[in-house]
């Protein structure tokens, strides 16, 4: 396997980068000890959103910002980002960052609890960046698939807990079972709908791109 350390640090220097202004907000965000997108996934959504240069984005989980000031930075000129956040402390930061950036009027951010808003969503979208709590995405998935247009990208990060979901249920600790035995369920699903193109990548914490190869309604589970 070509993944070490090594190879990550090398592909890391490949790395073009962001703005300046992505680049304090990242550096804003490790000070504080907020997790946000890696490298390699960062490098990742820049190359779809160029590629498929999506005019509609929802994400779920925000946090401070960062991914969704990622995303408006590089997707088409008029495209619109919706994103989901829950926590309390974050949201005030992440409200921050948009109107810093100017980005006010691009990005809208929904206050609350994604199983509940998404409900609400009407839709389409041409790109969904799921980045939230890793033992929900099985849950979100339906209204996920519901809100993608025919062709639609969704992209999930963090599918690959630091390796441990190469390990039996019962060799990692006691409280991360249950996520672990629902991302698994959640990557058995997505690579297996019949309404869906799915990819794997061991790149950043496991990221996965599915594309919609069916009508989005043909697409609900």
């Amino acid at each position: 396997m070509i993944s070490s350390e090594r190879m990550n640090t090398f592909l890391a220097s490949l790395d073009a980068g962001n703005t300046p202004f992505l680049d304090q907000i990242e550096r804003e965000a490790l000070e504080t000890n907020v997790p946000i997108i890696r490298t390699q996934t960062q490098g990742m959504i820049r190359f779809l959103l160029a590629l498929r240069k999506p005019m509609s984005i929802l994400e779920v989980g925000c946090a401070i910002g960062f991914s969704a000031l990622l995303m408006s930075e590089y997707a088409p000129e008029g495209c619109k980002i919706t994103t989901i956040e829950k926590y309390d402390k974050r949201i005030p930061v992440a409200k921050a960052n948009f109107a810093r950036a100017g980005k006010e009027d691009v990005i809208t951010l929904l206050e609350g609890d994604a199983a509940d808003i998404l409900k609400d969503l009407v839709g389409p979208y041409d790109f969904i960046f799921m980045d939230a709590a890793k033992g929900q995405y099985i849950h979100f998935l339906p209204e996920i698939l519901r809100l993608l247009s025919p062709g639609g990208l969704l992209v999930s990060d963090n599918v690959l807990q630091d390796g441990d979901i190469l390990e039996s249920r019962f060799a990692v600790e006691r409280r991360n079972r249950t996520i672990h035995s629902r991302m698994r369920e959640y990557l058995y699903e997505i690579t297996h709908h019949e309404a869906l193109e799915t990819v794997v990548l061991p790149i950043g914490d496991g990221v996965t791109v599915s594309c919609v190869t069916r009508g989005s309604k043909d697409a609900t589970p």
